[in-house]
């Protein structure tokens, strides 16, 4: 009796094992069921609450980019654009056109002339204000800060007629400082010579701000044990600031560079508001030779030159990623 009692023990042991092992896949089913259930909600919340800017996207962003790059690749002067399967397709007729136009090359030359000055002056000026707010103005700091800055957050438009009525040949502030001391001021924006140097002083003056905070963030952020470690070496604050804290400072010195490279690279507001391109071409963009063209109905060549500043754009962000990096 005591043996089959002693035998049965293990088969009454197993088939609670087999049950519990049984309610336990059961409950894992169950919570698996229930985490594929709440993936399942979340993953329709998150098209529910992105959907409506996704619609966006999709409308007055990706259509237009699409619908502009085809626009550069057809004839829209024999075609109807309401009806897109008429028009005809000339592949790259119209970027030759493009770069046959002495116009372009001008826009393109003025560009280049406005980037290739104003952008490291702009780097310059805001590392040196930044180095000058870190180390060397300690009192009012917050107001430099704000004075600096505030242009930046000024409509640019606003600048722009501000800048044009102080730069009037007669009425205006500059040349009535000028004549305090006997010097005939110029027509600044009526003249070739001037025009375009008064542009760039002022984007020089209204993104300076931007790159001051960026800079004055990233000398801050400078470990002040290096500082010390590097002085007593014996380095001087030039080799310091050369072989310690400028180092330190590419990656904010990459982002000022690539963000307002970009920016300069489509300069539209100052000559569209102060000389419509003038006089005589000398302040004319290529962002404002795509509008003029967009405006006289030449849809196709205004999207081919925006299209090469696109590229102009990839490849000046290539180019400072290249030379700007941190290579450590």
């Amino acid at each position: 009796m005591t043996s089959m009692s002693t035998k049965t023990l293990p088969e009454r042991g197993g088939t609670h094992e087999q049950g519990t092992a049984g309610s336990e896949r059961s409950a894992d089913r169950r919570h698996s069921g229930l985490r594929s259930t709440a993936r399942g909600r979340q993953a329709r919340a998150a098209w529910v609450l992105a959907g409506p800017f996704l619609a966006l996207f999709l409308a007055f962003m990706l259509l237009p980019v699409v619908w502009s790059l085809l626009m550069g690749l057809t004839d829209t002067k024999s075609a109807d654009l309401r009806t897109p399967l008429n028009v005809s397709f000339v592949g790259f007729d119209n970027y030759v056109r493009l770069f046959e136009d002495p116009q372009f090359f001008t826009a393109l030359r003025n560009t280049a002339v406005f980037v290739l000055v104003a952008l490291p002056l702009t780097l310059a000026a805001g590392l040196a204000a930044a180095v000058a707010l870190d180390r060397g103005i300690r009192r009012f700091r917050a107001v430099f800060r704000v004075g600096f800055y505030l242009p930046v957050i000024t409509s640019i438009v606003a600048v722009a007629v501000v800048w044009k009525t102080l730069l009037e040949p007669r009425a205006g502030l500059a040349n009535l400082v000028l004549g305090w001391f006997g010097i005939d001021g110029p027509a600044w924006l009526a003249d070739t010579r001037f025009a375009l140097p008064v542009m760039i002083v002022m984007a020089i003056w209204r993104n300076l701000g931007t790159v001051m905070i960026i800079m004055l963030a990233g000398l801050q952020s400078v470990p002040q044990s290096l500082m010390e470690a590097a002085e007593l070496d014996g380095a001087g604050p030039w080799q310091r600031f050369w072989r310690v804290t400028f180092p330190l400072l590419r990656p904010a010195l990459l982002l000022t560079a690539v963000t307002t490279g970009i920016g300069y690279l489509q300069f539209f507001d100052e000559p569209f508001v102060m000389t419509d391109g003038g006089p005589l071409d000398s302040t004319l963009s290529a962002t404002l030779y795509a509008y003029k063209q967009f405006g006289n109905g030449n849809y196709e060549m205004a999207s081919a030159a925006g299209y090469v500043i696109f590229v102009l754009i990839v490849a000046l962000t290539v180019l400072q990623f290249r030379v700007l990096r941190d290579k450590d």
